[in-house]
């Protein structure tokens, strides 16, 4: 999907034990116009700008980990930062 005029990017700041998680299950990931690639290439130095659709493969991701990863934890607190950046991009 290429982004519109419209939209808007949240930007997300993953922790390394965060990042882990991610690039360890960017494969589920594969169907998203190279989410997987840009998940994989992140190094957790810096912010990164994600738009709505990139936040709904996140969570589509996330959810299941909450569900049955033993890193339920850090499953939690990426929900928690996804679900801040939906909220940034609905408040503007």
């Amino acid at each position: 999907m290429k982004p519109g005029k419209n939209d808007i990017k949240a930007e997300v700041k993953f922790e390394a034990d965060e990042l882990k998680l991610l690039q360890e299950n960017s494969w589920q990931m594969t169907d998203s116009f190279g989410l997987d690639r840009r998940i994989d290439n992140l190094t957790g130095k810096k912010k990164v700008g994600f738009y709505s659709w990139d936040l709904d493969c996140l969570e589509c991701v996330i959810s299941g980990l909450q569900k049955t990863s033993k890193d339920k934890e850090v499953a939690d607190r990426v929900a928690r930062k996804i679900e801040e950046g939906y909220m940034f991009i609905k408040g503007k």
